[in-house]
């Protein structure tokens, strides 16, 4: 370590031990100068009092030279294999001096968060106390710390931020300490988007299960003997306990759907046969309704894509139960096909009231529905939800497109196979 006294303190101690040495000298020479008999014996202890001089000025000397050498062991920069190792990471990382300055950055680093100038403070491109704070306790304690920082401009971010001390050889303590950045952004996403799934499916079964228990208590009180209040509220009971199952049966269909793998390149089936089978399902509901049920584009032969059959049948079956649902008004509903050189363009068209533009963007979030004209909220929310997740799945997307009081059409487009391309086609009717 370095003397760190004030300069005129180290200029007092030097004359303090020169004083008497060069007392010593004077007297020593005026002895030798009048007294000729003792002149020998003075000039031998003035030249030991010299030589006592030189020792201690050597001694001063090297002194100098060590804290000149314990300076140099502390450097302001990192070394090459430092550097080296921490532009190796594949995280944003930054190795700063105990005054928290700057002293390198790794390219990850200067990609996610700008080039910043070697040399200063930190503190001048994260502007976050609690960041700062734990960064100056690592430099005091010496021991690594962990923090969060989060951005919210030019995009949301999270990162969860260590400060972990670099000790050298032969330091007493750490000249350099490393912030390790570690992208936490979507993980806090997927942990909002399974707070509101939580949120939203207990408020969801809530509702049924507080009107069951309501009517519950009142068969059991005042309507005891109300054979007409009672028949009428068990139809209530009934629908609601149906909503209950099918909103359970949606949860769980979009758990199965969103833990299943990738579909195989081989895994093949015909839209055709898939859009028949939904026009075949549908049948008894546009017939119930009194709807004209039309079919396009299915008469030109097979249209092989990569899909698993049934659940393809399950998506375009959804959109069509959404068509008579919401579409009713228009009296007839569209399922067909129609096709290019390459692609082949599932669809379902109903000429109803329409879904305004506002809603569009939004309709395959979970649990997010519309009205259905008449001011009432009806399903579970869900349907388009999995939707989606089976067409990502595919690797496609649904298009809607939609006109207030014109109708809807909801669309998909896939690319087509050729028949006979693989080995093993998961071909199915």
């Amino acid at each position: 370590m370095a003397d760190t006294a004030p300069p005129f303190e180290g200029s007092r101690r030097r004359a303090a031990v020169s004083l008497p040495l060069i007392a010593l000298a004077i007297g020593l020479a005026l002895i030798a100068y009048l007294v000729p008999d003792a002149r020998p014996p003075a000039l031998g202890a003035l030249a030991l009092a010299a030589l006592v001089g030189l020792i201690q000025r050597g001694a001063r000397a090297s002194r100098q030279r060590n804290a000149v050498k314990t300076d140099a062991s502390s450097p302001l920069w990192p070394n090459a294999s430092v550097k080296s190792v921490v532009d190796a990471m594949r995280e944003p990382a930054f190795v700063l001096d105990r005054n928290l300055a700057l002293r390198f950055s790794n390219a990850v680093g200067i990609q996610t968060f700008g080039n910043m100038a070697l040399g200063d403070p930190i503190a001048m491109r994260f502007r976050a106390p609690e960041l700062i704070a734990a960064m100056a306790e690592s430099i005091e304690s010496g021991e690594a710390q962990m923090t969060e920082y989060a951005e919210r401009a030019p995009s949301e971010r999270a990162w969860a931020v260590d400060i972990l001390p670099m000790p050298m050889p032969g330091e007493a303590r750490p000249v350099f300490f490393l912030a390790l950045f570690r992208d936490r952004t979507q993980m806090r996403r997927l942990e909002r988007i399974r707070t509101d799934f939580v949120a939203n499916a207990s408020h969801e079964l809530r509702t049924p299960l507080a009107s069951l228990s309501g009517f519950i208590e009142t068969l059991k009180g005042p309507a005891r003997d109300d054979h007409k209040a009672r028949a009428q509220f068990l139809d209530i009971m009934q629908d609601q306990a149906r909503r209950m199952s099918r909103l359970i049966d949606d949860l769980l269909s979009l758990s199965r759907i969103e833990m299943r793998r990738r579909l195989e390149a081989n895994e093949l089936t015909d839209l055709v046969s898939v859009m028949r089978v939904v026009a075949q399902q549908a049948a008894p509901t546009a017939a119930e309704k009194n709807l004209a049920l039309e079919l396009t584009g299915l008469e030109e032969g097979e249209a092989l894509v990569n899909g698993d059959h049934d659940e393809l049948v399950q998506v375009f079956g959804n959109l069509a139960e959404n068509a008579f649902k919401y579409g009713d008004a228009g009296g007839r509903i569209q399922i067909g096909l129609t096709r290019t050189d390459e692609t082949v363009e599932a669809f379902v068209r109903d000429f109803g009231q329409g879904i305004p533009p506002e809603h569009v963007p939004r309709l395959t979030e979970r649990f997010y529905r519309v009205e259905d004209g008449s001011g009432r909220v009806r399903g579970t929310g869900l349907g388009l939800s999995i939707v989606r997740n089976v067409l990502i799945r595919h690797n496609t997307r649904l298009s809607i497109s939609s006109i207030p009081g014109q109708g809807s059409t909801f669309s998909v487009r896939f690319r087509l196979r050729v028949p006979g391309a693989f080995e093993k086609s998961q071909y199915k009717s």
